[in-house]
Order: structure tokens, then sequence, then C-alpha cells
């Protein structure tokens, strides 16, 4: 957490990688790129992935090497949301539904799919991000790296709301699935970045709406992101550039 006197904290980004890839591709070639990143995954495993947990594990694959034993921080809105709504309606019908099915729609079932696949047996947080947005899993990652983590991957997932659940005015959600994937340290090689809380407090809308926010602030040329919550303002700046940093 940020320390009592609100000083800011820093951290080195490594490498981080976003799907779908920031430039335009045409359907045909998304699914071609999405079937090499997904070629390490074994095909009982592969089966159960969802379109936003394959989202999620695209990112991942890019994000530079991922070893067995990195902390991990998953974030997300809404997660298998639409899952859930299917099983309400396999329920109101009358229809059983699977154990598979309903392990598959949790919170964290991507992270646990994520663990069997990688073989990660590190510590691994999922949090449901709310009015904080992505605040939330920054904080949580860089007090792992407090504790002395060498490293931590922090994952953002979000896909559209099913039209049953009303999302404006509220901004909570977007029209596309999009994973963001961040490798951070505390120093070496990357990009520095200055952490803290700063500013009036607003609303630019929850984590699907602010990540637009922060690809654009990673992959652009602007050195500050300054994101509103209704609590807390909260403030992202580039301190120096390595051109070697991975980024997909």
């Amino acid at each position: 957490m940020l320390n009592p006197k609100n000083a800011p904290l820093q951290f080195v980004l490594q490498a981080w990688a976003v799907w779908p890839p920031l430039a335009l591709h045409n359907e045909q070639e998304l699914g071609k790129m999405q079937g090499n990143l997904l070629a390490f995954v074994p095909n009982n495993l592969k089966r159960r992935l969802s379109p936003l947990a394959k989202t999620v594990f695209c990112a991942v694959s890019q994000c530079d090497s991922i070893n067995d034993r990195i902390p991990v921080v998953f974030s997300s809105t809404h997660g298998e949301l639409a899952k859930s709504l299917d099983m309400i309606k396999l329920i109101e019908a009358g229809e059983d539904i699977s154990p598979t099915a309903f392990s598959l729609s949790v919170h964290n079932a991507i992270a646990g799919l994520f663990s069997i696949v990688f073989g990660n047996t590190s510590e691994v947080t999922v949090l449901a991000s709310g009015e904080d947005g992505i605040a939330s899993a920054f904080l949580e990652a860089l007090g792992l790296l407090q504790e002395g983590a060498l490293e931590v991957l922090i994952v953002f997932y979000d896909e559209p709301l099913p039209e049953f659940y009303p999302a404006e005015p509220f901004q909570l959600s977007t029209d596309s699935s999009c994973a963001v994937a961040l490798k951070i340290t505390k120093g070496g090689d990357g990009l520095g970045i200055q952490f803290r809380r700063d500013g009036p407090c607003g609303y630019d809308g929850e984590q699907p709406v602010q990540l637009p926010l922060l690809i654009q602030f990673l992959s652009g040329s602007g050195t500050q992101l300054q994101i509103k919550t209704p609590r807390q303002s909260w403030h992202w700046q580039k301190l120096e550039s390595d051109p070697a940093m991975s980024m997909q």
C-alpha cells in the first residue's frame, strides 16, 4: 500500500503486451495469430478456454518469458459474467448445469487455468476491480514487490457486458474484449514509472473503460496518465525509457 506520507512509489516495467494487438488485423489474421500463440496449450485444456480466457492467454504468452515462480495479480471487473448468465438461464429453464461449467464461471477460473497451463506455483491474487479500477492491481503488485518478490505479473482483462445488464450511464463496459499483461520489477532494465495518489476525485469509468487509457499511455509518447475515481485520483508518470523493453 502507499505509505502514510503518500510518497510516490516507483517500479520498472520490463515487458508488456496487449490482446487484441494494437495494429489492425482482419478476423482471419487474428485467428491465425491466436492459434500460434495458444499452440503451447494442451488440447484437453484448450477446450476449456473461453473466448475471454484465450484473450488473456494471448496477452500473457507475449509478455516476455514468464517463469513458473512469478507472483501474479489478475484484475477483472466482470470476469466470466456471460457464462454465469448462461447458467442462470439454464436453471430458469429447469435444466441441469455441469460442475465443470460452474467451476469455469467463477471469478478466479482464468487464474486457475493459468496456473495449470503455465505450471505456476507462486502466489496468485484475483481482484474484482471496482470503482478504483486498474489502480487496485498496481497497489497489490507493488505490495508484493515490497514484500520481497523479484518480479510480478499484472493481468487486466474484461469483455463486453451481456446486453441483459445495463451498463449505461455507469461506464462499466466497452465494445470489445481486451487483456493487458505487464511484468514489473523494483529495478533493472525497462521503463521506470512513478505511481502515486494525486489530484481531485472524479469518475473516469471502471476498469474496462480505463484500459484503453493505460494502453495509450504505455504505447504513446505521453509521459503521464491520471485516472479519477470517486474516492481518489491516481497518477502514473514515465521516468525513463529503455528501447530494448519488450512490448507486443
